[in-house]
């Protein structure tokens, strides 16, 4: 496929090494994936009289699903920080209401560059599953984190 445009990110797509998601600013961790960056318009069917070749097609409500980041176990507490604004006593201070921020998705290739950035509006943690401990298990422990947002976009620099 010699002069194909098949590498749009300079290089191999195929080599990422992990994803970085920030909230605000605030980096919350490295993750080895990501899954639930898609987006699906519905579609309205509209039936026009005396037009018996087709039936108009007509965008209709755009779905977002939640994002879900796995990852190993690490120290560090920046996760809880920030799903805690939204859960517990941090959240009755806040008068019951979820604080809703801007999260970014930035994947980084295994030499440490960033390759491309997702920017999600109203992002809020929905759920968190820990590692399941086995002592006769020898595979790593890991961690997911699911967030609900209303919508992405590319991200510029």
């Amino acid at each position: 496929m010699a002069g194909s445009d098949r590498t749009p990110l300079g290089g191999d797509p195929s080599t990422t090494g992990y994803f970085i998601f920030e909230v605000d600013g605030v980096e919350i961790g490295t993750f080895r994936e990501v899954r639930g960056l898609e987006l699906t318009v519905d579609v309205e069917t509209y039936v026009e009289g005396g037009q018996n070749q087709y039936v108009h097609k007509l965008p209709g409500t755009l779905h977002w699903p939640n994002l879900v980041f796995s990852r190993g176990m690490v120290e560090s507490d920046a996760l809880f920080t920030w799903v805690a604004n939204s859960s517990g006593e941090n959240f009755a201070a806040n008068g019951n209401k979820v604080k809703r921020s801007t999260g970014a998705v930035t994947a980084i290739s295994y030499t440490g560059e960033r390759l491309r950035a997702w920017e999600f509006a109203d992002v809020f943690a929905v759920r968190w599953t820990g590692p399941e401990f086995n002592v006769d298990s020898t595979g790593q422990l890991v961690e997911q984190l699911e967030v609900a947002h209303n919508g992405f976009r590319a991200k510029t620099s």
